[in-house]
């Protein structure tokens, strides 16, 4: 797997840790929900930064409280056709004011990811040996937006109400 973030292919220096392993002494790691909800203080305590891997199935909300103490959080697309992990991502986002990493693991295809960054997302673990070259080409395919989203790029009908204006 590679992981692009902000548009460049990076080492990833995160460790998933499975919820029947010890944690490790140091190091970013990347836990469960059902981890960070059973071990919460002993993971806040730590010197290292924590992220929460969620489930499609797992809401925002369960993390809610503790966002200022989560510096990433993954989320889980199983299948291409399950799109739950963009609503969350734009809750994270747009609800709870979460300014920490947004990654989009598992099923993560190009023809996505840029609806995943307009949701959000700014990593990506992607199964392409060429990472970058797709992350570009998915990033530059479409020039115009009908909708606001987390990305704040001006709507075409916003627009169009600008140029009126200035006529």
């Amino acid at each position: 797997m590679a992981l692009v973030k902000d548009g460049q292919a990076v080492q990833d220096p995160w460790i998933n840790v499975a919820d029947n392993v010890e944690l490790p002494s140091s190091g970013p790691i990347i836990v469960s929900l059902a981890r960070w909800q059973t071990d919460r203080d002993a993971l806040s305590s730590r010197a290292d930064p924590v992220g929460i891997r969620l489930a499609s199935h797992e809401a925002a909300s369960d993390i809610a409280s503790g966002l200022n103490r989560i510096s990433l959080v993954a989320l889980e697309f199983p299948t291409f056709r399950d799109g739950r992990a963009y609503s969350t991502a734009r809750l994270l986002r747009e609800r709870y004011g979460f300014t920490g990493e947004l990654r989009a693991v598992g099923n993560v295809l190009y023809d996505q990811l840029m609806f995943m960054h307009r949701c959000g997302f700014d990593a990506f673990e992607i199964a392409s040996d060429e990472a970058v070259e797709s992350w570009q080409k998915a990033m530059s395919e479409f020039s115009a937006w009908y909708q606001p989203a987390t990305d704040r790029r001006t709507p075409v009908t916003a627009l169009r109400h600008l140029r009126r204006a200035a006529e």
